[in-house]
């Protein structure tokens, strides 16, 4: 478990993270969402004690992690595939720290296996795709076989198969009772891989939930509604307080009324309804509205 209790990092006039409290349970996916500059990487690097706070504390497991003498053992983590050294091998790699780590030797071709680098761990990493690197990196994390696991943008140069691996790699750890937490600005990989949410912006806590919580925050709701009177229902509905955009001929997305409501009206007026699906808000769109007042880097409009 990770404990984030009044996290604030400073540098000089600037606040990265303030006053940020949180916890992340094993047995989860927790997904850790903000926009860019939002204080993501330096909490991470705050857990991992590579960077120390201003004031306030985070602990794994009750301790923080430079009093854990068992390193890898103890946390596994990813925060940047392109820090390691591209004249060495995969497996030397891996072997270094299996060795620093008093980790048994057997590990490094078991991690190579599971991340699917078994045939290319005698190859230079120098000459590995980012992809490649990414999966390199998870190995590294796994080498330990942790109980927390941390890893930052770990999507990024992934094909298909590769986002669909780590997918069920994140959730089978999970799954196992260990502590997963993932920074990621992939909205719709977090739909598919968290099941609860971290969200941070401009250095604060905006959200601690379940992913299903967040994404119902959102109160850009819809309504499909398909009928063959949708002139007519489309009236009826403006004049009850609806939005109402047409789609198609009988085609209608509806915002500011339930299902329900729509259904008694459509009854009301006898119009018949060949479909009403209640359109539950994404995570996206629920991010993009609630970080809206936190997003550092915004861009222009367009001219």
């Amino acid at each position: 478990m990770i404990e984030a209790r009044e996290l604030t990092k400073r540098y000089g006039r600037k606040t990265a993270v303030s006053d940020l409290s949180f916890t992340v349970k094993p047995g989860h996916v927790t997904g850790f969402l903000g926009p860019n500059g939002a204080g993501k990487s330096t909490t991470l690097r705050m857990i991992l004690g590579l960077h120390r706070p201003t004031s306030g504390t985070v602990t794994v497991d009750g301790r923080p992690y430079a009093d854990r003498p068992r390193g890898m053992r103890d946390v596994g983590a990813l925060l940047d595939a392109h820090h390691v050294h591209g004249g060495r091998t995969a497996r030397a790699h891996l072997a270094s720290l299996a060795v620093s780590n008093r980790l048994p030797r057997r590990r490094v071709d078991e991690v190579l296996e599971e991340v699917g680098l078994a045939d290319a761990g005698n190859r230079r990493i120098g000459g590995y795709s980012l992809g490649m690197k990414q999966r390199l990196g998870i190995a590294t994390a796994l080498i330990g076989n942790p109980p927390v696991l941390l890893f930052d943008e770990p999507l990024n140069g992934l094909d298909p198969e590769g986002v669909k691996w780590v997918r069920g790699l994140f959730q089978r750890l999970a799954a196992e009772g260990r502590t997963v937490f993932v920074s990621s600005h992939l909205m719709s990989e977090m739909e598919n891989t968290a099941d609860r949410l971290v969200v941070v912006g401009r250095g604060k806590l905006i959200a601690e939930e379940s992913l299903k919580e967040f994404a119902g925050r959102g109160t850009q709701r819809s309504v499909t509604l398909r009928t063959p009177e949708a002139g007519t229902l489309s009236s009826v509905l403006v004049d009850a307080g609806a939005v109402v955009e047409p789609q198609a001929d009988d085609v209608l997305t509806v915002r500011g009324l339930s299902a329900e409501r729509i259904g008694d009206l459509a009854f009301k007026h006898m119009a018949p309804v060949y479909e009403l699906t209640d359109n539950t808000a994404s995570l996206e769109s629920a991010f993009m509205e609630l970080t809206a007042d936190s997003v550092e880097y915004a861009a222009g409009d367009a001219r």
